[in-house]
């Protein structure tokens, strides 16, 4: 593992069911967190619907920028699947039916009504892919190059992350600490900007809300370095604590 490097990715979210707020993503959170743990930075997130041209467009644009690209949705036996024959079609490979997912789907569904044709659509992958393991079900996630396909249901996913996890090549994960006050954030913009520059490698979020009658802010610090982070939250509270505004170590 490397120190010095970012390594960065994008998750791509496909289902139209997203867009129109019929159901809500949760595999953004797991899939950033479980990203920082590897050393690698979420770095953007598009949703697009189950349409072939929107999904190409987004893989290519996203995989070119970022050294990971994952998807979710639209790997499933139904006819509005259309994941892996959009992401072939960006990649410019053919859709085959892979030798080891249809062994498994056969095994998976031999008690279960058997491996109809519907249910081997899942077998599908880009020409060339390798699978990623899945302990949920039958169906196996895919991995072609930088790209991951993975399964929309959280569960799934999380199983697949499993899978995946001490696979990839990172840098150093992010720390982050975090430090709340009663306090409006545009009070102290000018501080927050100040003490972010005089400590290199820390970055600092400010998250205001209006709670009990009050306005507050919580103030997440970033750093790949500990040390670093705790320099610059040890500043940021005796900032705060000297302008007569107490900090609270930890989220209000």
């Amino acid at each position: 593992m490397t120190t010095d490097r970012i390594y960065t990715a994008a998750l791509c979210v496909i289902g139209d069911e997203i867009l129109s707020g019929r159901t809500q993503d949760k595999n953004i959170s797991q899939i950033a967190l479980w990203l920082n743990l590897q050393g690698i930075r979420l770095r953007e997130v598009r949703v697009v619907p189950d349409v072939e041209d929107a999904i190409v467009e987004a893989v290519n644009q996203l995989r070119a920028r970022n050294d990971y690209l994952f998807t979710t949705g639209g790997i499933g036996p139904t006819h509005d699947d259309i994941t892996v024959d959009a992401i072939a079609k960006a990649l410019g490979v053919g859709v085959v039916h892979h030798p080891e997912a249809s062994a498994m789907l056969h095994k998976y569904y031999e008690n279960r009504g058997g491996a109809t044709e519907a249910r081997m659509r899942m077998a599908r992958v880009p020409d060339g892919a390798d699978l990623i393991p899945n302990r949920m079900s039958g169906a196996p996630g895919i991995r072609h190059g930088n790209i991951f396909i993975m399964a929309g249901v959280p569960s799934i996913t999380a199983g697949m992350l499993d899978a995946l996890t001490g696979t990839l090549e990172g840098g150093a994960p992010l720390l982050s600490d975090t430090v709340g006050c009663w306090v409006a954030e545009s009070e102290i913009a000018d501080m927050l900007g100040s003490i972010e520059q005089a400590h290199e490698g820390c970055q600092i979020g400010s998250y205001p809300f209006f709670r009990e009658g009050r306005t507050g802010s919580n103030f997440v610090i970033r750093s790949t370095d500990a040390e670093k982070l705790a320099a610059c939250a040890d500043a940021l509270a005796a900032a705060l604590d000297a302008m007569g505004r107490p900090a609270i170590r930890g989220a209000i």
